[in-house]
């Protein structure tokens, strides 16, 4: 299973699996007795002045340019011990080069989902499922059907696809209703008190969900389950947002593009492809552009490993063993959204504060009040929503662009 921000799959399946994606995160197996023993020395765990001065640099930088477009990189880099990873470590390393990579199991070792909803053998708790949320009804997709670029989804209770599921495998992994996989379950939001997860300091600022809870109506954090074969069609994620998938157990095969790498898969007609996969990116009539792609990063994502995709990276998803969790808007619902986020971060800045709500520090405050600044003057300036009447808008777009670019200026390292 994995839970997950948008933002909110990771495996690649032979049996049965779970995984857990969020901001949109997924879950695994207790560590090794040796493991929890170890004795790991602390390290800083919030954005420091020195990360946050380098962030200004690097974004001042980039001019408004998108990081992180050319050809993949040769492998992925793998996270091996918490004690020893901060969250400067990560801002410097990962999220402002817009590199993936993908953190141990290690750092999942004491979630809820990873000690009750996997059996001794690594296998999905059916039986727990069942006890827990057996009625609950769940959206539920078929693979073997395209829909545009996604699949078609009924709805069931979570009961009857575990029936589905057994039968599945007990059938060779084949079955007359297709392959169905059970995706965008927001079991986060529907039962807010279970210990599913811990949210991982290094996905703190999570606006997409710190936005949906503070009108507590919707979350990005999803639940995928499914079976060998099930699978994710190539896409991006909402808003060109970052995302983490954690596998609660079972095992996926991820294929990555870095941004712009798309564009060079697209057909004659400027379409995406359904699935990068297919033998039709090989027919240059269809496909005039796809030579000059590079070849997708691959991952194969084990039990309770957390993988992190960038910002623009586009990917597809396949399961070998899984259930998981992960995380259209108009102009004005995204103008709320930024202000929401925005409003909140000015709060800090304006106080000093050592703390946010939300946990988070002056420091990080500052870096999200930067690149807010950035996507509300491109939104401002943008002529569709130039044609939106804000007269109602509280505060007006460029009165909250003037105070996010004062507030700014005021906390920028000389």
């Amino acid at each position: 299973m994995r839970v997950g921000p948008k933002p909110q799959a990771l495996v690649q399946r032979k049996r049965g699996a779970l995984c857990l994606l969020v901001s949109r995160l997924v879950l695994t197996v207790s560590a090794p007795a040796e493991v929890r023993r170890r004795v790991l020395r602390p390290v800083p765990s919030w954005m420091d002045r020195e990360t946050l001065a380098l962030a200004d640099r690097h974004f001042r930088g980039l001019g408004g340019g998108v990081p992180g477009i050319g050809q993949a990189p040769g492998r992925v880099a793998f996270v091996s011990e918490p004690g020893a990873f901060s969250y400067a470590d990560f801002v410097r390393g990962f999220l402002l080069p817009n590199l993936p990579c993908v953190f141990s199991s290690a750092f999942t070792q004491g979630w809820g989902s990873r000690r009750r909803w996997v059996t001794p053998a690594g296998r999905p708790d059916f039986d727990h499922l069942l006890r827990t949320y057996g009625d609950v009804v769940v959206p539920v997709a078929n693979c073997g059907v395209q829909e545009y670029n996604s699949n078609p989804k009924e709805h069931m209770p979570l009961r009857d696809y575990i029936t589905y599921w057994k039968e599945y495998i007990e059938g060779g992994y084949s079955s007359p209703r297709g392959c169905l996989y059970l995706k965008d379950w927001h079991l986060c939001r529907d039962f807010p008190v279970e210990d599913v997860f811990t949210l991982p300091v290094y996905f703190s600022s999570d606006w997409l969900n710190e936005f949906w809870d503070a009108l507590d109506v919707d979350d990005y954090r999803f639940v995928y389950a499914g079976p060998a074969g099930s699978w994710s069609p190539f896409h991006a994620d909402i808003f060109r947002s970052f995302s983490w998938s954690v596998n609660v157990c079972g095992r996926k095969k991820w294929l990555l593009f870095p941004p712009g790498q798309e564009e060079a898969l697209r057909d004659r007609h400027g379409n995406l492809p359904y699935d990068v996969t297919s033998p039709a990116l090989c027919d240059t009539h269809l496909h005039p552009r796809s030579q000059l792609a590079g070849p997708p990063l691959e991952i194969t994502q084990e039990a309770g490993e957390m993988v992190f995709v960038p910002s623009g990276w586009h990917h597809q998803v396949h399961n070998l063993v899984i259930m998981r969790s992960c995380s259209g808007i108009n102009f004005e619902d995204f103008y709320h959204f930024l202000k929401v986020i925005a409003e909140k971060r000015l709060l800090v800045l304006r106080e000093a504060a050592a703390e946010d709500s939300a946990g988070l520090g002056f420091e990080q405050a500052a870096f999200d009040a930067g690149r807010i600044t950035e996507v509300l003057a491109s939104l401002v300036a943008h002529p569709n929503f130039q044609r939106v009447d804000t007269s109602a808008f509280s505060p007006q777009p460029k009165e909250l662009l003037q105070q996010l670019r004062e507030a700014v200026d005021a906390t920028v390292a000389p």
